[in-house]
């Protein structure tokens, strides 16, 4: 009597551990380098894989065994080891970017609204709108749909979204492998101690290859904890000036030589109120404008420190996002976003986890809100090394940020606290190339990105703000003339190198906080009183900033010409006369801004 299916796997699952077992206390026994340890366990675990007995199932067509592969890195990841194999029955949410049919058209929509010499400006799409443009072809949904009918996968039962452009259907890794000619592996991350279940390597049939952008989760594998900005903090022992201190010794509100002194060591909200032009302002259009900030790695918004911080910096009116875009924008509602983390991966579950991939999960829930809900403002502070994230999954966030910014919402991200880059800035090509190092999500051309800043009375850039040239997104039309002059001053220096203390409260203490995520909300805060301005005048909020303040808003930023940004064993770029990329157009003026784009 034959055995049945159930029972096979059960003794598969069972030999395959002991085997698991042995491999890894045999690495261990030979004390061989991570790299050759790794190159051991996967060798075993492919050798292993051969004979995995499978339920007999009805040949596929041919043309859907024709693979080209879509993303595959030479290496693991770095930070990232194979723990074990994945259990074939682990059942995971895979998520699938459709080619959008009319993408360009929403791209030219995008900058008619954008562009203040237009006369579109400021009539913003509306969801519908957006959804019509991105919908994907009849014929890509027809095709896709045949290939997931080939593999088993009822179609009735896939959630479509974005107007069809993304679809998320359950299945197990088995299924996922077939699909995508995949090796699912469960990897550990050395640091955080997460486990992801991810491939190094995918592929689809030849004929999908124009019908979709990207599948999730595969290749990229940074996660919330991972991709965490850096705050530059230390505790502190004395209190320095509150509000009511430095305001007191506000002369002429506006005015930087009036910015008492103690604000070049020790800031607060008073300090950038006056050195940004805002204290003067008081908002108007409270019930209409709000903004919002993200926050990953389980984070929310700590009410007891909000409290805390507003009674010691802003009595009239936790963490950096929320204090500085509260000190800044009071009584303008502020909506935090809390991303959370994943549950542990358990072996064999077969229950469906989170992909625990932050950007897609929070910009997906963003567009499913009614869009009178959707904030004006986003301040976002964290990304990663672009080169860490696959280039089609990064292209297909940054359209995301596309569809928001057409709806009329500014997202504002933090460049990162790495210079031009950290570590050893080695390329993850294969080559170990020395290169500069962007960071994503700024890197992207839909959003508007921001550096940092040291000093008042003559600001300087920081060190650590990071700040370049992309290696995946072309030169957007909007930077072409800013970043020819720069590239005409710098010459040969960096060539082949680039692709052409704030105060917060914590945990109910005082702690002295920098980094480009302090920049961040600082700068949002800003663009959502200018947001507060337009609205109350019965104008439309600015949305996608970029093409405007590279034209009409260029004079309402202070020129930042001291500084630089080293890293990857060089100076990096220096701040000079301009745009430059570690200072980008300046620290903006509040006052001015109102007038020119206000």
């Amino acid at each position: 009597m034959s055995e049945s299916a159930a029972s096979i796997r059960v003794r598969w699952h069972t030999a395959q551990l002991l085997y698991n077992r042995r491999v890894h206390q045999t690495v261990e026994n030979l004390h061989l380098s991570p790299k050759m340890r790794w190159l051991f366990t996967s060798a075993a675990a492919v050798l292993f894989a051969f004979p995995q007995p499978t339920i007999a199932k009805t040949p596929l067509p041919k043309h859907w065994g024709d693979f080209e592969v879509k993303h595959a890195w030479t290496d693991v990841p770095k930070g990232w080891e194979l723990h074990a194999p994945a259990a074939s029955d682990h059942t995971f949410a895979m998520r699938i970017g459709l080619k959008q049919g009319r993408f360009d058209e929403l791209v030219t929509a995008l900058y008619e609204v954008s562009d203040p010499y237009h006369p579109k400006y400021g009539k913003h799409l509306t969801k519908d709108e957006v959804e019509e443009l991105v919908a994907p072809h009849p014929e890509t949904v027809s095709v896709v749909d045949s290939w997931l009918s080939a593999h088993g996968i009822d179609t009735t039962s896939v959630q479509r979204g974005n107007g069809g452009s993304w679809i998320t259907l359950k299945v197990t890794v088995e299924q996922a492998s077939h699909m995508l000619n995949a090796s699912y592996s469960l990897y550990r991350h050395g640091q955080t101690n997460e486990h992801v279940v991810r491939t190094t390597s995918y592929s689809l049939p030849r004929v999908l290859h124009n019908h979709i952008d990207v599948v999730t989760p595969t290749t990229y594998f940074s996660t919330i904890r991972t991709m965490r900005a850096t705050n530059l903090q230390r505790r502190i022992e004395a209190l320095q000036d509150d509000d009511a201190d430095i305001e007191s010794k506000l002369i002429e509100p506006g005015s930087l030589a009036a910015v008492p002194p103690s604000c070049n060591t020790t800031i607060t909200p008073a300090c950038l109120r006056a050195l940004y032009n805002t204290s003067t302002y008081v908002p108007k259009a409270t019930i209409r404008n709000t903004i919002g900030v993200a926050g990953y790695l389980d984070e929310f918004a700590n009410f007891a420190d909000l409290t805390t911080f507003f009674q010691r910096f802003r009595p009239d009116a936790a963490n950096v996002d929320m204090q500085y875009v509260g000190g800044i924008t009071f009584p303008t509602p502020n909506v935090y976003f809390s991303t959370g983390g994943s549950p542990p991966f358990i072996p064999d579950s077969s229950t469906p986890t989170n992909t625990n991939e932050p950007y897609l999960d929070w910009i997906t829930f963003i567009l499913e809100l009614e869009q009178s809900d959707i904030p004006q403002t986003f301040s976002t502070s964290y990304g990663d090394h672009e080169q860490t994230v696959p280039f089609d999954y990064a292209s297909s966030i940054c359209n995301l940020f596309a569809q928001l910014g057409a709806l009329g919402s500014s997202f504002i991200f933090s460049s990162g606290d790495s210079g031009v880059g950290g570590g050893d800035c080695e390329t993850n090509d294969g080559r170990n190339a020395v290169r500069f190092q962007p960071t994503f999500p700024a890197s992207c051309p839909f959003v508007t990105t921001v550096g940092g800043t040291f000093g008042v009375n003559k600001e300087v850039a920081a060190s650590f703000s990071s700040g370049g040239f992309s290696n995946y997104f072309v030169q957007p039309s909007y930077q072409l003339s800013a970043v020819s002059t720069f590239l005409t001053k710098l010459g040969a220096t960096n060539s082949g190198l680039f692709n052409h203390g704030f105060q917060v409260v914590v945990g109910g203490v005082i702690e002295t906080t920098g980094g480009t995520s302090a920049s961040c909300p600082t700068f949002a805060g800003v663009i959502a009183l200018l947001n507060d301005f337009r609205l109350s005048q019965g104008k439309t909020p600015l949305g996608f900033l970029n093409p405007i303040i590279y034209s009409a808003g260029i004079a309402g930023f202070n020129d930042i010409t001291s500084g630089s940004n080293p890293g990857c064993g060089t100076r990096g770029f220096n701040a000079t006369t301009g745009w430059d990329p570690v200072t980008g157009l300046g620290t903006p003026d509040f006052i001015k801004l109102q007038a020119l784009i206000g």
